[in-house]
Formats: C-alpha cells, structure tokens, sequence
C-alpha cells in the first residue's frame, strides 16, 4: 500500500490490487478501480469534502457511479 497526502485533509490511498481511494479527513470517499472506472460516496457530507471529490475526480466528461459509504470501507 502506499499513501499520499495531495493536500490538507485529502489523501490518497493506493492499494496493492491498484485501486486508489480518496480520503477526505478520516473518510473514503472516492476511489479509482483497476479497470479505470471511477465511483464517488452517496453520502452528503460538508461543503469542504464535496469540494475535495470533485477537484479529485475528473472531468465531467467521466462516468462517475455512486456508492454507498459500506462500499468504501469494504475497499480499504
């Protein structure tokens, strides 16, 4: 595994299978898959890591899925 912190309160976690999972604060929130494709949390958490999410993820020209936070914790 290896851990990255991108900025105050955002880190990025790579596991050893190659998915990357976003935290903001303390919180998976967003990951990118092996197979190249993104998902984001379902959850509404503060203005400050929506903020985070969506500086991370690409363009919006990406298909982004939504998962619920279960679905992160599981990738961790």
């Amino acid at each position: 595994m290896k851990i990255t912190t991108l900025a105050p309160n955002q880190t990025e976690l790579t596991t050893i299978e190659g998915t990357v999972i976003l935290f903001s604060y303390q919180t998976p929130v967003a990951a990118l898959l092996p197979s190249g494709r993104y998902v984001r949390t379902s959850e509404r958490y503060s203005r400050t890591t929506t903020r985070h999410i969506n500086k991370w993820l690409p363009d919006a020209s990406v298909d982004v899925e939504e998962q619920p936070e279960s679905y992160f914790r599981s990738l961790v």
